[in-house]
């Protein structure tokens, strides 16, 4: 191993450098990442999944840990696409010159080209995750349009509270009645507006 190593040319060495030190940063950070070491933990981010349904407002809650989370995508995406990027410059690199016997400029010329398609497959492959993943933020003009139940009386001259179904997950917002009449818990309701940000306008079903 010291002889192929010392054999090496100050190019060589560079390869191997690239290759080396970047698989193992690279599988470092894919380890840290199924055991829970990820960007939750080390950076502070705010971690989607912990949604809480009680209430709209909680929705501005929902929308920062969203950005919190692509930040950290971002961040997941840059790491692991200039590894990738490193070591398959090195490992073709390498290959090139000591394999292939070709020009230190064909060499470099093959691991950049090489390491610029990995970076090109790994951006492609964390899109279609993101493609894949919800953000969990509720967009409340969704509602519009949809049934719901009164959970809290709406009175002639005032807010109560409405369930309503929105993207999927029930949600709880207060509401008013299109018309100015009482409409008492249980009943059935349709969205039609939403007024004051996250006031919901209501009729009877």
């Amino acid at each position: 191993m010291e002889e192929a190593v010392t054999s090496m040319t100050g190019l060589d060495k560079l390869f191997l450098a690239c290759a080396v030190f970047s698989g193992i940063l690279l599988a470092i950070r894919m380890v840290l990442q199924f055991v829970g070491g990820g960007d939750g933990d080390v950076d502070g981010d705010v971690d989607i999944d912990a949604d809480v349904d009680v209430d709209a407002d909680v929705d501005v809650v929902d929308g920062d840990g969203a950005i919190a989370d692509s930040g950290a995508s971002f961040r997941l995406l840059t790491f692991q696409g200039l590894t990738g990027f490193f070591m398959m410059f090195g490992l073709v690199g390498l290959a090139l010159s000591r394999q292939s016997k070709v020009a230190d400029l064909w060499a470099i010329a093959g691991g950049l080209l090489a390491g610029a398609f990995t970076l090109w497959v790994i951006a492609k492959i964390f899109q279609f995750m993101k493609n894949l993943q919800s953000s969990g933020t509720i967009d409340v003009q969704n509602a519009v349009g949809q049934e719901g139940t009164v959970y809290l009386t709406i009175p002639a001259a005032g807010t109560g509270k409405v369930q309503v179904a929105v993207q999927e997950r029930l949600k709880v917002y207060e509401a008013v009645s299109e018309y100015g009449e009482e409409i008492p818990s249980g009943e059935r309701i349709k969205v039609v507006k939403v007024v004051s940000g996250n006031i919901l306008v209501v009729q009877k079903m």
